[in-house]
Protein backbone atom coordinates (compact mmCIF):
# COMPACT_ATOMS: atom_id res chain seq x y z
CA UNK A 1 0.00 0.00 0.00
CA UNK A 2 1.12 3.76 -0.58
CA UNK A 3 2.11 5.70 2.59
CA UNK A 4 -0.53 6.60 5.07
CA UNK A 5 -1.09 10.01 3.70
CA UNK A 6 -2.64 8.95 0.41
CA UNK A 7 -4.68 6.06 -1.14
CA UNK A 8 -4.06 3.28 -3.21
CA UNK A 9 -6.69 3.56 -6.39
CA UNK A 10 -8.19 0.44 -6.22
CA UNK A 11 -10.74 1.87 -8.61
CA UNK A 12 -8.08 1.47 -11.57
CA UNK A 13 -7.89 -1.77 -11.44
CA UNK A 14 -11.25 -3.42 -11.05
CA UNK A 15 -11.70 -4.13 -14.40
CA UNK A 16 -8.62 -5.53 -15.67
CA UNK A 17 -8.92 -7.60 -18.63
CA UNK A 18 -7.58 -10.87 -18.00
CA UNK A 19 -8.35 -12.71 -21.23
CA UNK A 20 -7.64 -10.09 -23.55
CA UNK A 21 -5.11 -9.37 -26.26
CA UNK A 22 -4.11 -6.64 -23.83
CA UNK A 23 -0.70 -7.88 -21.15
CA UNK A 24 -1.33 -7.32 -17.62
CA UNK A 25 1.43 -5.96 -16.93
CA UNK A 26 1.19 -3.58 -19.27
CA UNK A 27 -3.05 -2.67 -18.00
CA UNK A 28 -1.60 -2.41 -14.97
CA UNK A 29 1.19 -0.17 -15.94
CA UNK A 30 -0.53 2.54 -17.99
CA UNK A 31 -3.24 2.89 -15.31
CA UNK A 32 -0.63 3.16 -11.85
CA UNK A 33 0.96 5.98 -15.09
CA UNK A 34 -2.96 7.63 -15.33
CA UNK A 35 -3.35 7.86 -11.57
CA UNK A 36 0.98 9.50 -11.16
CA UNK A 37 -0.21 12.26 -13.98
CA UNK A 38 -3.61 12.75 -12.31
CA UNK A 39 -1.86 13.53 -9.12
CA UNK A 40 -4.27 10.59 -7.61
CA UNK A 41 -0.89 9.09 -6.51
CA UNK A 42 1.17 12.33 -5.97
CA UNK A 43 5.21 12.04 -5.74
CA UNK A 44 6.61 10.48 -2.69
CA UNK A 45 3.76 8.17 -2.74
CA UNK A 46 5.20 4.66 -1.74
CA UNK A 47 3.85 1.43 -3.36
CA UNK A 48 3.71 -1.98 -1.62
CA UNK A 49 6.09 -4.51 -2.71
CA UNK A 50 5.78 -6.66 -5.78
CA UNK A 51 4.57 -9.68 -3.56
CA UNK A 52 2.00 -7.80 -2.18
CA UNK A 53 0.77 -5.74 -5.06
CA UNK A 54 0.36 -9.18 -7.19
CA UNK A 55 -1.86 -10.50 -4.20
CA UNK A 56 -3.69 -7.21 -4.43
CA UNK A 57 -4.30 -8.02 -7.99
CA UNK A 58 -4.39 -11.20 -8.38
CA UNK A 59 -1.75 -10.96 -9.91
CA UNK A 60 2.22 -12.95 -10.24
CA UNK A 61 5.42 -11.45 -9.12
CA UNK A 62 7.04 -11.11 -12.40
CA UNK A 63 4.01 -9.29 -13.97
CA UNK A 64 3.99 -6.77 -11.02
CA UNK A 65 7.59 -6.16 -11.72
CA UNK A 66 7.40 -5.74 -15.10
CA UNK A 67 4.63 -3.03 -14.62
CA UNK A 68 6.58 -1.14 -12.02
CA UNK A 69 9.71 -1.58 -13.92
CA UNK A 70 8.23 0.58 -17.23
CA UNK A 71 7.53 2.98 -15.13
CA UNK A 72 11.02 3.23 -13.56
CA UNK A 73 12.13 2.97 -16.89
CA UNK A 74 10.42 6.42 -17.67
CA UNK A 75 10.92 7.94 -14.57
CA UNK A 76 7.27 7.99 -13.33
CA UNK A 77 8.62 5.84 -9.78
CA UNK A 78 11.95 5.07 -8.49
CA UNK A 79 13.58 2.10 -6.64
CA UNK A 80 15.26 3.28 -3.28
CA UNK A 81 17.08 0.94 -1.46
CA UNK A 82 15.28 0.81 2.08
CA UNK A 83 12.17 2.26 1.21
CA UNK A 84 10.55 0.21 -1.42
CA UNK A 85 9.31 1.81 -4.93
CA UNK A 86 8.13 5.31 -4.66
CA UNK A 87 6.62 7.54 -6.69
CA UNK A 88 8.26 11.04 -8.40
CA UNK A 89 7.38 13.79 -10.74
CA UNK A 90 9.10 12.78 -13.66
CA UNK A 91 12.59 12.64 -14.97
CA UNK A 92 13.70 16.00 -14.94
CA UNK A 93 15.10 17.34 -17.97
CA UNK A 94 17.70 20.19 -17.80
CA UNK A 95 18.73 22.53 -20.71
CA UNK A 96 22.10 22.65 -21.05
CA UNK A 97 22.10 26.35 -20.22
CA UNK A 98 23.77 28.96 -17.51
CA UNK A 99 21.39 28.22 -14.99
CA UNK A 100 21.42 26.11 -11.68
CA UNK A 101 19.46 22.80 -10.93
CA UNK A 102 17.88 24.64 -8.20
CA UNK A 103 16.13 27.13 -10.80
CA UNK A 104 15.73 24.35 -12.62
CA UNK A 105 13.42 22.44 -10.43
CA UNK A 106 11.34 25.51 -9.71
CA UNK A 107 11.12 26.37 -13.30
CA UNK A 108 8.72 23.29 -13.68
CA UNK A 109 7.35 23.71 -10.53
CA UNK A 110 9.38 21.21 -8.42
CA UNK A 111 10.17 22.30 -4.61
CA UNK A 112 14.01 21.67 -4.29
CA UNK A 113 15.39 20.54 -1.15
CA UNK A 114 18.77 21.14 0.26
CA UNK A 115 20.53 18.94 2.84
CA UNK A 116 24.17 20.53 3.12
CA UNK A 117 26.90 17.62 3.50
CA UNK A 118 29.74 19.93 4.11
CA UNK A 119 30.60 23.32 4.23
CA UNK A 120 33.80 24.61 5.25
CA UNK A 121 36.66 26.36 4.00
CA UNK A 122 39.71 24.71 2.80
CA UNK A 123 43.14 24.94 1.07
CA UNK A 124 42.60 24.66 -2.48
CA UNK A 125 43.99 21.72 -4.17
CA UNK A 126 46.33 21.67 -7.21
CA UNK A 127 42.82 21.40 -9.27
CA UNK A 128 40.55 23.49 -7.91
CA UNK A 129 43.27 26.63 -7.45
CA UNK A 130 43.21 26.40 -11.26
CA UNK A 131 40.14 25.70 -11.92
CA UNK A 132 39.74 29.37 -9.72
CA UNK A 133 43.26 30.89 -10.74
CA UNK A 134 43.75 31.16 -7.32
CA UNK A 135 47.12 30.30 -5.37
CA UNK A 136 47.59 26.66 -4.30
CA UNK A 137 46.92 26.22 -0.61
CA UNK A 138 45.05 29.24 -0.53
CA UNK A 139 41.82 29.32 1.17
CA UNK A 140 38.32 28.68 -0.55
CA UNK A 141 34.69 27.88 0.36
CA UNK A 142 34.05 24.27 0.08
CA UNK A 143 30.57 22.79 -0.31
CA UNK A 144 28.72 19.63 -0.58
CA UNK A 145 25.05 19.30 -0.69
CA UNK A 146 22.61 16.86 -1.57
CA UNK A 147 19.49 17.98 -3.88
CA UNK A 148 16.09 16.98 -3.53
CA UNK A 149 12.58 17.05 -4.89
CA UNK A 150 9.49 15.72 -3.72
CA UNK A 151 11.83 13.90 -0.32
CA UNK A 152 13.64 12.10 -3.26
CA UNK A 153 17.05 12.82 -3.66
CA UNK A 154 18.82 12.99 -7.04
CA UNK A 155 21.82 14.90 -7.30
CA UNK A 156 25.31 15.52 -5.14
CA UNK A 157 26.33 19.32 -5.67
CA UNK A 158 30.35 19.60 -4.41
CA UNK A 159 31.55 23.48 -5.09
CA UNK A 160 34.43 25.40 -4.22
CA UNK A 161 34.40 29.32 -4.28
CA UNK A 162 36.70 32.22 -3.77
CA UNK A 163 37.51 33.46 -0.54
CA UNK A 164 35.60 36.62 -0.60
CA UNK A 165 32.41 34.26 0.07
CA UNK A 166 33.23 32.63 2.68
CA UNK A 167 30.19 34.81 4.91
CA UNK A 168 27.91 32.89 3.32
CA UNK A 169 26.13 30.92 5.76
CA UNK A 170 24.71 26.93 5.86
CA UNK A 171 21.13 28.74 6.32
CA UNK A 172 21.08 30.35 3.18
CA UNK A 173 22.23 27.12 1.27
CA UNK A 174 19.95 25.27 2.84
CA UNK A 175 16.84 27.72 1.45
CA UNK A 176 18.28 29.33 -1.55
CA UNK A 177 20.02 27.80 -4.81
CA UNK A 178 23.77 28.95 -4.96
CA UNK A 179 23.64 31.23 -8.41
CA UNK A 180 20.59 33.07 -6.17
CA UNK A 181 22.98 33.79 -3.52
CA UNK A 182 25.89 34.90 -5.82
CA UNK A 183 23.21 37.34 -8.11
CA UNK A 184 21.96 38.66 -4.34
CA UNK A 185 25.42 39.45 -3.98
CA UNK A 186 25.66 41.23 -7.13
CA UNK A 187 27.29 38.93 -8.99
CA UNK A 188 26.48 38.68 -12.66
CA UNK A 189 27.72 34.83 -14.12
CA UNK A 190 28.91 35.69 -17.66
CA UNK A 191 29.88 32.59 -18.91
CA UNK A 192 30.95 29.07 -17.92
CA UNK A 193 33.30 26.12 -19.64
CA UNK A 194 30.66 22.76 -19.10
CA UNK A 195 31.57 19.37 -18.95
CA UNK A 196 28.89 16.10 -19.19
CA UNK A 197 30.36 13.12 -18.41
CA UNK A 198 29.15 9.65 -16.85
CA UNK A 199 31.22 7.35 -13.94
CA UNK A 200 30.40 4.91 -11.50
CA UNK A 201 28.94 5.56 -7.72
CA UNK A 202 32.05 6.24 -5.22
CA UNK A 203 32.76 6.20 -1.87
CA UNK A 204 29.22 7.36 -0.38
CA UNK A 205 27.24 8.56 -3.32
CA UNK A 206 25.05 5.33 -3.34
CA UNK A 207 23.55 5.64 -0.31
CA UNK A 208 22.99 9.39 -0.42
CA UNK A 209 21.44 9.02 -4.10
CA UNK A 210 19.52 5.47 -3.17
CA UNK A 211 21.45 3.68 -6.14
CA UNK A 212 22.68 0.57 -6.24
CA UNK A 213 26.63 0.18 -5.14
CA UNK A 214 28.92 1.41 -8.21
CA UNK A 215 26.30 2.04 -10.21
CA UNK A 216 26.61 4.60 -12.70
CA UNK A 217 25.93 8.08 -12.34
CA UNK A 218 25.63 11.15 -14.80
CA UNK A 219 28.78 14.00 -14.34
CA UNK A 220 28.76 17.41 -14.86
CA UNK A 221 31.53 19.67 -14.60
CA UNK A 222 31.17 23.72 -14.39
CA UNK A 223 33.76 26.45 -14.26
CA UNK A 224 31.64 30.17 -14.12
CA UNK A 225 32.89 33.49 -14.85
CA UNK A 226 31.45 36.40 -13.65
CA UNK A 227 31.10 39.51 -16.36
CA UNK A 228 35.13 40.63 -15.30
CA UNK A 229 36.39 37.34 -16.30
CA UNK A 230 36.97 36.40 -12.78
CA UNK A 231 36.58 32.35 -12.10
CA UNK A 232 33.28 32.76 -9.07
CA UNK A 233 32.81 29.17 -8.97
CA UNK A 234 34.01 25.49 -9.49
CA UNK A 235 31.98 22.52 -9.16
CA UNK A 236 31.61 19.02 -10.01
CA UNK A 237 28.16 17.55 -9.61
CA UNK A 238 26.48 13.87 -10.23
CA UNK A 239 23.13 12.91 -10.81
CA UNK A 240 20.71 9.68 -10.88
CA UNK A 241 20.18 8.65 -14.43
CA UNK A 242 16.70 7.70 -13.98
CA UNK A 243 15.90 10.36 -12.82
CA UNK A 244 17.72 13.27 -14.71
CA UNK A 245 19.25 14.30 -18.08
CA UNK A 246 20.62 17.27 -19.86
CA UNK A 247 19.27 18.44 -23.60
CA UNK A 248 21.06 20.70 -25.85
CA UNK A 249 19.52 21.40 -29.60
CA UNK A 250 22.10 21.16 -32.28
CA UNK A 251 22.29 23.53 -35.06
CA UNK A 252 24.39 22.79 -38.53
CA UNK A 253 26.89 25.13 -39.39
Amino acid sequence: MVSSDTVWPEHLFTDLDRTGPVPLYFQVSSRLETAIRSGELPAGSRLENEIAIGQRLGLSRPTVRRAIQELVDVGLLVRRRGIGTQVVQGQITRQVELTSLYEDLKNTSQEPGTRVLLHEISAASETVAERLRVEPGSDVVHLRRLRTTGGIAIAILENYLPAAFADITTELLQELGLYQILRARGVTIRVANQRIGARRAEHDESELLGVERHGPLLTMERIAFDDAGEAIEYGHHCYRPDMYSFETTLVAK
